[in-house]
């Protein structure tokens, strides 16, 4: 089958930092399906995993943590779908990724793909969906209020894909206020189409601007990206006995002693822990993408997809991990069929 791959660490510029490969077809066992490619999205986790993976010699890595396929093959142990059915998922870190023909994955991450939407625009969903859900109501537990808190969560970097489907999750989950930050005006007009209460820059002072509002201290700061930058912030502006939740690695070390003032605590996401330690609990992420995919059949949530760039192969897949490298993304890149 045809894949995308690497076997070496280069910088995207390198001819070879992504290489068109052939690869033998996948069995599936256990409760592994079988999903045959329509369309797969790019995340800064694939530009992370190439420069940093331990390759063995000779053997090439296949990146890519989202997509959205049919149903091939199943593996004997599987309950919950059967070929032919059409689904979208994130996968898993730890084995061979989505930039494939074909791929395995197991079922308990894999949720039904939305009705209403292509294979592309469901392909920009679940990664996304997955990390900005587990951290907002399953680590930080937005739905349980802090008290003599504001109700609100300021969302650090509200323009991109794991902000942007955060921001309708909350609108549509929860009674929280949504503060979202974007630093220039086109990224500023999407939080706010996508629901935002109110929309700040964080290029600027982000303890200064809150205190402006004139409203509280928040409950819950969920630091997408540049942590380690608006620390300082964060502890100013967050609410005594809050909650911050992150997924970025922060450029320089985070002394957590400051939070003990306020009594703050720290969430760290990062949606690859349930599927890599098999936890009890694996089958969360499968009910939760089914519940995403039923809101945005119910027109309540929208697909995050700003760009498809063209069928998966080593060219288009480059210019994707050197937009996402820019920082300056909107939304999803995705690439459709082979």
């Amino acid at each position: 089958m045809r894949a995308v791959g690497f076997n070496q660490n280069q910088p995207i510029s390198s001819e070879t930092a992504l290489v068109d490969i052939d690869l033998p077809m996948p069995e599936a066992k256990g409760r592994d399906l079988l999903v045959e490619i329509r369309a797969i999205s790019v995340n800064p986790v694939d530009t992370k995993t190439r420069k940093n993976a331990v390759l063995e010699p000779g053997q090439y890595k296949v990146l890519g943590y989202d997509a959205a396929g049919v149903v091939k093959a199943v593996g004997p142990d599987v309950k919950l779908f059967k070929p032919g059915d059409e689904v979208y998922y994130a996968g898993a870190i730890n084995r061979q990724g989505t930039n494939a023909e074909f791929h395995l994955v197991d079922e308990r991450i894999v949720g039904p793909k939305p009705k209403t939407l292509s294979f592309e625009q469901a392909a920009a969903l679940p990664l996304t969906a997955i990390t900005a859900y587990e951290t907002l109501f399953h680590r930080m537990r937005v739905q349980d209020k802090v008290a003599s808190a504001w109700n609100a969560v300021l969302l650090i970097g509200g323009a991109g894909g794991v902000g942007s489907i955060a921001i309708q999750l909350l609108r549509e989950l929860s009674d929280v206020t949504v503060i979202a930050t974007g630093s220039r005006p086109e990224t500023q007009d999407w939080i706010r189409q996508l629901g935002a209460h109110h929309v700040l820059d964080h290029s600027k002072p982000l303890a200064r601007q809150i205190a402006e509002l004139a409203i509280g201290a928040p409950a819950f700061v969920f630091s997408i990206t540049e942590t380690s930058q608006h620390i300082g912030d964060i502890i100013e502006l967050i609410a005594p006995q809050g909650r911050l939740g992150l997924i970025d690695d922060p450029k320089e070390p985070v002394d957590v002693r400051q939070f003990k003032r306020k009594a703050l605590s720290i969430h760290w996401e990062t949606m690859f822990a349930r599927p890599v330690f098999q936890t009890a609990d694996m089958i969360e992420q499968h009910k939760l993408l089914s519940q995403v995919a039923e809101l945005v059949d119910a027109g309540k949530i929208r697909t995050t997809l700003s760009d498809v760039l063209g069928p998966i192969n080593a060219t288009n897949l480059k210019a994707a991990h050197a937009l996402i490298e820019s920082g300056k993304t909107r939304g999803k890149l995705v690439l459709s069929g082979f």
